[in-house]
């Protein structure tokens, strides 16, 4: 079965306070998209790879790999306005049939397990989501009160989202929603019911000066 995976970099940076969009700083001593493309690539060299980048950034991104001699083969599309725009952009480069895997560029700690599961489960049941339990306690809070809930029936949903090339493609055919907080809600939205599978902790995504003083702390503890 055809395997494509959709890596979205969209950051510019801004919550970091740096002039350099966050997929392009470093961590670990490797660009923070290329270790993300990076993992893929060893989890299946054959995997077809495509990266949607916004259009200001596509010339910056091929001198960084001239830089850096990344060689990685994968296809550079122009982003949209907002990430479900760059992903609808992206899906035009699969086909109809196999399964493709839609994940943030800026979560380079991704595990190998956690990529297979995602692969694995979606070529069995249509799609996979990726989530790891909440450890701290979670109150709901409205206007006039707050009260306790029970942490153990909400979970924290990751990237990679693995589904049917079919299913997504048909999903992203929709009119955007405020609904739309990532694939899995794209796809709910059709009716079609979201399996959810053990991500790993340490796939953190990347936005603020701490997210990327813990990644590089981490870089030495990830799980195969």
């Amino acid at each position: 079965m055809k395997r494509y995976v959709v890596i979205v970099a969209g950051g510019s940076g801004q919550r970091m306070e740096s002039a350099i969009p966050k997929q392009f700083l470093s961590v670990g001593n490797e660009v923070i998209l290329m270790k993300s493309i990076n993992s893929f690539h060893k989890y299946d060299p054959s995997l077809e790879i495509i990266v949607a980048l916004p259009e200001n950034q596509i010339s910056y991104w091929k001198d960084l790999c001239l830089k850096h001699n990344f060689a990685v083969k994968h296809t550079i599309v122009a982003g949209g306005q907002t990430r479900y725009d760059s992903v609808k952009n992206a899906l035009d480069k699969i086909g109809k049939t196999g399964i493709v895997a839609i994940h943030d560029g800026v979560r380079p700690l991704v595990s190998q397990t956690t990529i297979d599961q995602v692969f694995e489960i979606a070529s069995i049941n249509g799609n996979a989501v990726p989530y790891i339990n909440i450890v701290d306690s979670v109150r709901l809070v409205d206007p006039g009160f707050n009260k306790p809930v029970d942490r153990k029936k909400y979970k924290l949903i990751q990237t990679p989202q693995a589904f049917e090339c079919e299913i997504i493609k048909k999903a992203y055919e929709q009119e955007w929603q405020e609904s739309f907080t990532d694939d899995a809600s794209v796809v709910e939205k059709t009716g079609v019911k979201i399996n959810l599978v053990p991500g790993n902790r340490e796939n953190i995504k990347i936005t603020t000066n701490m997210d990327l003083s813990i990644a590089e702390t981490l870089c030495g503890y990830i799980p195969e």
